[in-house]
């Protein structure tokens, strides 16, 4: 999500912040750098336009220019901007879900992930919220439309209302809210019918339905990879039939993001959630703060921080701990640090949670450095025996070219593997020995599983410093977090060191 965005502003800021003193004249060159890769990211005009004046009348003057750090101070501004922009003056209030049964309306155009995107927040509304929730398909006109729901329910363990065929929206609707009061249900889900383009039946239909059971939240999906044009979607929508946020979809593809830059300035209604991705678990709130961080490069603490609860179970990190205290570290240990890795956002994913080391993600990508080589590690680890796993030294050559072989690969990265084991082992145990793996789990976890009030609060100003400090363990590598072990020796820029050469031969 902003890869282009961040990849420009990243550039322009790295010039500024490089300078020891700031004029105006190099304020106001710098922000028309800005306000052109805010359109080449498909930010509306006007937004950009307003977005550059209000940094301009921030960014000029003593403030700055008399700053022990300019440079760093106009990134300062540009950021709370950028909050301001895509949060607007205030905070929007959590889900009206309070009200049991509580109607939530989910309206859109045809194929911007509507139905997907239904499942998804039903399932977080089941898991995050407590909420027993029940999902109803409103849509008559797109074949299998209801059958999809259904299976989704059934993935999810979330009920949907029975298929009835012949009935109209209306009368789903009706019956909906009757089985969510009967059923005592916290939550009812409507997914309306979608159009290719916004039309008077479709708008007649969802107005009909909306006027029948008064939802206390209407939510407009829209496909984020398509810019500007679903600006123009939720405007219609909220003109003709009023909605309360905005869900942005897809925005894990390769679109310019713009659309969520423009979205609450044009709309004035806020970005609830964004999808990134396939997966039912693959739905995020929308956090200003954090995303502007991201966009700026400056990472997303937080978020690493809720990833790391959400799939580690500190009873088998301190389990861990203790194993690598002891210098016992085998093929099993290592496999479990390369699937954590892998859940936890693959090795894209964390670069961009992680301050500064998003725009080195193209550069790790180019040299090897993703998610394919972590399943390759992985699968020569499977081709091995209980007893290979165990005991490493037990790898003759012929035992190699059995490996390498089950698992469709090279002898030479089985050596690769082999090598980084050894580092890793050495790595655990020193830390290990010191109580450092142990205390920094804990610190990422929180000792009740809650996030630690130090993450959930931290300035972004100091997410850097935070990165750093959670870097130290291990030598400056992506190592340091719980579950990603010490990686030890791939030389990539930005300092990435770490996971062991597996990376493309120059």
């Amino acid at each position: 999500m902003f890869e282009n965005l961040s990849e420009r502003l990243g550039g322009v800021f790295e010039r500024l912040t490089k300078q020891g003193a700031l004029t105006d004249a190099d304020v106001t060159a710098a922000l028309r750098e800005v306000r052109v890769a805010l359109l080449e990211a498909d930010v509306s005009l006007a937004v950009a336009r307003d977005f550059v004046k209000a940094v301009e009348a921030k960014a000029t003057g003593q403030a700055v220019t008399k700053s022990v750090t300019p440079g760093q101070q106009v990134v300062k501004i540009v950021h709370d901007e950028l909050v301001r922009v895509l949060a607007g003056d205030d905070e929007p209030e959590a889900l009206k879900i309070d009200n049991p049964p509580s109607p939530i309306l989910m309206v859109g155009l045809q194929g911007s992930g509507k139905t997907t995107t239904t499942a998804k927040l039903a399932k977080r509304l089941t898991e995050k919220n407590g909420k027993r929730v029940l999902m109803a398909s409103l849509d008559t006109n797109r074949p299998a439309a209801m059958e999809q729901l259904q299976i989704l329910g059934a993935q999810i363990g979330v009920d949907t209302l029975p298929i009835v065929k012949g009935e109209t929206a209306v009368q789903i609707a009706k019956r909906a809210r009757q089985q969510a009061t009967l059923g005592g249900y916290d939550v009812y889900m409507l997914d309306t019918a979608g159009r290719l383009h916004i039309d008077d039946v479709l708008m007649a239909e969802v107005q009909a339905v909306r006027d029948v059971v008064s939802p206390r939240e209407t939510l407009l999906v829209v496909d984020g990879l398509t810019g500007q044009d679903a600006v123009n979607v939720a405007t219609e929508f909220n003109a003709k039939v009023g909605i309360s946020g905005v869900v942005l979809t897809r925005m894990d593809g390769d679109g310019r993001g713009g659309a969520a830059l423009s979205m609450r300035a044009v709309t004035g209604k806020p970005i609830r959630f964004v999808g990134l991705g396939e997966k039912m678990d693959a739905l995020d709130a929308f956090e200003a703060e954090r995303v502007a961080g991201r966009i700026l490069g400056m990472g997303d603490i937080v978020a690493l921080v809720e990833k790391a609860q959400e799939t580690i179970e500190l009873a088998e990190a301190e389990r861990m701990a203790k194993r690598f205290a002891k210098g016992l570290f085998n093929m099993n240990d290592l496999k479990s640090q390369l699937e954590q890795m892998l859940k936890m956002g693959g090795m894209q994913g964390l670069m961009g949670m992680m301050p500064g080391m998003g725009k080195m993600a193209k550069a790790a990508e180019t040299a090897g450095f993703d998610d394919k080589m972590l399943r390759r590690q992985i699968a020569l680890i499977q081709s091995m025996t209980k007893k290979e796993r165990a005991n490493p030294d037990l790898l003759a050559a012929s035992r190699k070219r059995r490996i390498a072989a089950g698992a469709g690969l090279e002898v030479a990265e089985l050596n690769k593997l082999l090598k980084m084991h050894r580092q890793m082992a050495d790595v655990m145990k020193k830390m290990g020995k010191g109580g450092m793996l142990k205390n920094a789990m804990k610190q990422m976890l929180g000792k009740g599983g809650d996030m630690p009030a130090d993450f959930a609060n931290m300035d972004p100003a100091k997410m850097e410093e935070a990165a750093k400090a959670m870097k130290m363990g291990m030598g400056g590598g992506m190592g340091g977090l719980p579950g990603l072990g010490g990686l030890g020796g791939l030389k990539l820029p930005g300092g990435l060191s770490g996971l062991g050469g597996f990376g493309k031969k120059k």
